[in-house]
């Protein structure tokens, strides 16, 4: 207190160098500055807010929630998991959980960057899910329906073993059961790091929906941003209803292998589900609001 009585009669009396500490203490910096990283700032707080990709509007997480993951502003459908598709298509969000015990094993060894059996460790423990499909069972405005739903941050979606054994399973589980199935397509297209036993899922899973076809029960395929690769190839193109998703990647091979193959500029759009649609490949486009409604229509038709 002394000190800053003594610095304001300096400056009243004129005394320059005394003047000048004190203009030094004013303006000197206790910490020193933002030191965090171009790659490490975020635009929003994790867990807190969300920012469309697409047009840059910003909401809150609950806010998202609410609109069923679709953007408030420009109807973006954010890529989302199983738990969000269950929570929007069962009643209630209530389901049981089938055939939860089934987990991929490292069979060939396989390394890339990392071993295959490392890399599962790392994703279940990120994850907490067991593999990159799930399979429930549940209601959807009182119709009994099976979903199997895929995850994309389980190694991209991608399409081994267990996603064939699951999806085998559950053909069988609606056939017995005379329930009405349905895949939500999530994936990049099949597993490299299952090799042989990857590719074996395309005839396998196709063979259980003949099998489901010939027991006249129906079957919905629902592709999502982005569905690619083997499962274009095999279920999901085989349904009885093929739906899609507004602005959702549809194919089999991306825009840009495509583009640099041919050496042609793609019509814009290509592979969109809009595109799709177009050029028969898909029977309707569904919003994820109407989502719920438009299956409860759909399994009260096929039971009528």
């Amino acid at each position: 207190m002394i000190k800053e009585e003594e610095d304001f009669s300096a400056n009243l009396t004129g005394d320059d160098s005394t003047a000048e500490e004190a203009k030094q203490s004013w303006f000197k910096r206790m910490k020193k500055g933002i030191l965090t990283s171009t790659k490490d700032k975020k635009d929003a707080p994790e867990g807190l807010w969300s920012k469309c990709p697409n047009c840059k509007y910003t909401c809150t997480i609950s806010e998202l929630a609410e609109s069923k993951y679709v953007c408030p502003k420009c109807e973006y459908h954010h890529r989302i998991g199983s738990d969000e598709y269950f929570s929007i298509i069962f009643d209630d969000n209530e389901f049981t959980e089938l055939f939860g015990n089934i987990r991929s094993k490292d069979k060939l060894g396989f390394v890339d960057l990392k071993p295959y059996g490392k890399r599962l460790e790392e994703t279940y423990g990120k994850t907490d899910i067991h593999d990159s499909i799930t399979v429930a069972h549940g209601r959807v405005h009182g119709h009994d329906l099976v979903v199997a739903c895929m995850d994309f941050e389980f190694i991209g979606g991608s399409l081994g073993s267990v996603m064939g054994e699951k999806i085998s399973r559950a053909c069988d589980y609606c056939i017995e059961k005379k329930i009405p199935f349905m895949i939500i397509n999530k994936s990049g297209g099949a597993r490299m790091m299952e090799s042989a036993f990857s590719l074996m899922q395309l005839a396998k899973t196709s063979g259980k929906l003949t099998l489901l076809s010939d027991a006249k029960v129906p079957y919905i395929s629902l592709c999502t941003d982005p569905t690619f690769g083997g499962t274009t190839a095999s279920f999901a193109m085989l349904g009885d209803i093929i739906i899609g998703e507004p602005g959702a990647l549809i194919g089999f091979a991306g825009p840009r292998v495509i583009k640099e193959t041919i050496k042609k500029d793609l019509p814009e759009g290509f592979q969109r589900s809009e595109f799709l649609l177009e050029h028969g490949f898909l029977d309707f486009i569904v919003g994820r609001k109407e989502l719920k409604d438009k299956l409860a229509n759909l399994l009260s038709l096929f039971r009528g």
